[in-house]
């Protein structure tokens, strides 16, 4: 992750001078830039999209509650409310301020602000990098672009569908069979799988099992006369009398 911006908003020119100076010793955090109004620091927020936002109430033209208001969920960035004077500390929090700095506060209490501020930051980006996984994991045109993703002990596995083998069903869970002895266990279950994969390149030949068309090497005749599934690798499945039809449409020949 990048470092942090910060837009200073107050209308005393001393005030952000002391708050630039106290930043010198920021590693994480750097200024995008500064206003003395409320109107400004609206056009800054929608422009520059800080991070946070040091935001003094009293101001010129539009006071900070004010802009607030003025701002939606998806616009606000993380906010540090700051006022000589403390009761403003309660409309404050009332609007989901991030913290609230009395006037005069020191580097200590500066640092402690900031540092709740970036914390917020950080969640809210993993919320959001959660939101776009699952857009992507229950994606439908996952299998036109030829990939699958799939969810892993927290983490995020795209897995192209060459790679896939075949897949075995295991209650709630499938068991995903990749090259050599490669097996990746997932919270989904098999005909859930089975949709996301699409037909094209994959098909189901029994109940618990769906096998990669291109893996398939021969069909091998077993006891009363039903058939086995061999795959590239050697491994043997059963076939399902009911899914031979389906399954011929992927190989040559009459069986």
């Amino acid at each position: 992750m990048g470092k942090l911006s910060l837009l200073i908003v107050d209308d005393d020119p001393l005030a952000r001078d002391r708050v630039k100076w106290f930043m010198r010793s920021q590693q994480e955090i750097v200024v995008a830039g500064e206003c003395s109004d409320g109107l400004e620091a609206l056009r800054l927020i929608r422009s520059l999209r800080p991070d946070i936002v040091l935001l003094d109430v009293h101001m010129p033209l539009c006071d900070g509650l004010q802009v607030l208001a003025k701002l939606s969920s998806a616009e606000r960035p993380s906010i540090v409310l700051s006022s000589a004077q403390q009761r403003f500390a309660i409309d404050g929090f009332k609007e989901c301020v991030i913290d609230f700095l009395l006037k005069p506060f020191d580097r200590e209490r500066f640092d402690l602000a900031l540092d709740r501020a970036a914390q917020n930051v950080v969640m809210r980006r993993a919320r959001d990098l959660v939101a776009k996984v699952e857009h992507i994991v229950s994606a439908p045109s996952l299998h036109q672009k030829g990939r699958l993703v799939v969810r892993i002990d927290g983490r995020v596995v795209v897995l192209r569908s060459e790679e896939i083998y075949w897949v075995e069903a295991a209650n709630n869970y499938s068991l995903i069979h990749l090259a050599g002895t490669e097996r990746l266990l997932v919270r989904e279950t098999l005909s859930s799988l089975e949709k996301r994969l699409g037909t094209e390149d994959f098909t189901r030949i029994n109940r618990s099992a769906i096998v990669q068309v291109d893996q398939i090497r021969e069909l091998q005749p077993s006891k009363y006369g039903d058939y086995l599934v061999v795959l590239v690798d050697g491994t043997r499945l059963p076939l399902k009398r009911g899914i031979r039809r389906r399954l011929a449409e992927f190989v040559s020949g009459e069986f």
